[in-house]
């Protein structure tokens, strides 16, 4: 046991290439809270504006730097990559997304890495024509990558099935949210619906989702339309930033509800804005394994969601939510509808939800199955022999 206390931590470098803070960046930022420090020396690069969205946020023993590599000819971002990760001496690089790990991955081999990783997180609908149907590039990638975090069982079909990436290199570690982020029973909703012009006579609902076209909202402002005959009580909040904000606030305008909708923008007290509402709503049309579903589903609020992706391995149509085809305004329509005439119904899905995420998708799960995946893949590739394991530093810690 002395061995696991006296092992020095792997340095061990987040990288994310994005500049807007939503699910992916909360999963980053979960993983500097809570991976073991006895374990792990933290270190966090991403754009600075980035930087500014987490604010303090980031734990202050987290080494951060302040970096983007725009492209395949961005050499300046490259070289300073290649130097952090050479100065540092980090041990693990992992890159979330596959556009961040398109750069990063074989720099971290050119600059001798022993362990790179990359979590994908979504499946990549942007592509268009080659590049969608042949994934040569991910290909390429994927001999400078010595193993792949799928955040959902779908998203490991699509890894392995659709990119073509070997199955012994894919592991699935589903998303799991932070239980005492949205506790309802901890939450402080008063004042929230009159910070967004709604009252308690009001059927709240809520989108947690960046104003993007992945998210769907135009989909929902189109139901939301199709509900305010016979359910004129029906408003909708929508936390999050994006690009389509101005776009989504016009729809609103052309569409006769712009009364109906709050756009809220960037909120870290989701738990408290949860417990305001009545139902959550997710119209995406692709998602990796959804972090808003989990955690509305844990704060104890029904869901309406599309059927994509790793979203019916949270949402359960009929058990834990209800579940639409995507781009389909009636059918969301119909099932909020559904929700709002059977009170009973509601009451029995945030039940059965919530207890599903409390058993399946705690952060403490998908932490202790990251930590041990890298703590694996660390001894295959280093050929270490020290007794370097998060069960050891457990058990140290009980004694």
């Amino acid at each position: 046991m002395q061995s696991d206390m006296n092992t020095k931590p792997i340095p061990i470098l987040m990288f994310s290439n994005t500049t807007v803070r939503s699910g992916v960046e909360e999963h980053i930022l979960e993983l500097l809270r809570r991976l073991d420090r006895r374990l792990f020396r933290l270190h966090l690069a991403c754009p600075n504006v980035l930087l500014e969205q987490y604010g303090k946020d980031i734990p202050t023993d987290v080494e951060v730097t302040p970096i983007m590599v725009e492209g395949p000819t961005d050499v300046r971002g490259a070289t300073r990559l290649a130097r952090i990760l050479r100065e540092q001496k980090i041990g693990i690089l992992h890159s979330h997304m596959f556009q961040a790990s398109l750069f990063a991955s074989p720099i971290g081999k050119l600059s001798r890495v022993p362990v790179i990783i990359e979590t994908t997180h979504v499946r990549e609908t942007w592509r268009k024509g080659w590049f969608k149907s042949k994934f040569v590039i991910d290909r390429f990638v994927s001999r400078f990558v010595d193993h792949y975090i799928a955040v959902s069982e779908a998203n490991s079909r699509y890894l392995i099935e659709e990119k073509k990436i070997p199955a012994h290199k894919v592991s699935v570690i589903q998303n799991g949210c932070s239980i005492e982020r949205v506790n309802p029973s901890s939450a402080h909703p008063q004042g929230i619906r009159a910070s967004a012009g709604f009252s308690r006579e009001n059927l709240l609902l809520i989108l947690m989702a960046r104003l993007e076209p992945q998210k769907g909202h135009r989909i929902l402002l189109e139901a939301l339309s199709l509900l305010r005959n016979d359910w004129p009580q029906v408003r909708l909040v929508c936390l999050g930033e994006g690009a389509l904000k101005e776009e989504l606030i016009r729809a609103t305008r052309d569409l006769k509800i712009e009364k109906l909708v709050h756009f809220a923008g960037f909120q870290s007290n989701v738990g408290d804005w949860l417990a305001a509402a009545d139902i959550g709503v997710l119209p995406s049309f692709y998602e990796g394994l959804p972090l808003t579903a989990v955690e509305t589903l844990a704060a104890g609020v029904p869901l309406v969601a599309t059927a994509v992706d790793g979203t019916p391995e949270v949402v359960i149509d009929g058990e834990t939510g209800l579940l639409v085809p995507p781009g389909n305004p009636g059918a969301m329509a119909e099932a909020i509808g559904r929700l709002a005439r059977e009170p009973g119904l509601r009451r029995n899905l945030a039940a059965s939800g919530r207890r599903f995420v409390l058993e399946r998708f705690t952060i403490q799960r998908q932490v202790e199955q990251s930590s041990d995946l890298y703590l694996s893949e660390w001894r295959r590739k280093t050929h270490s022999t020290a007794e370097l394991s998060r069960k050891g530093v457990i058990r140290a810690r009980e004694i």
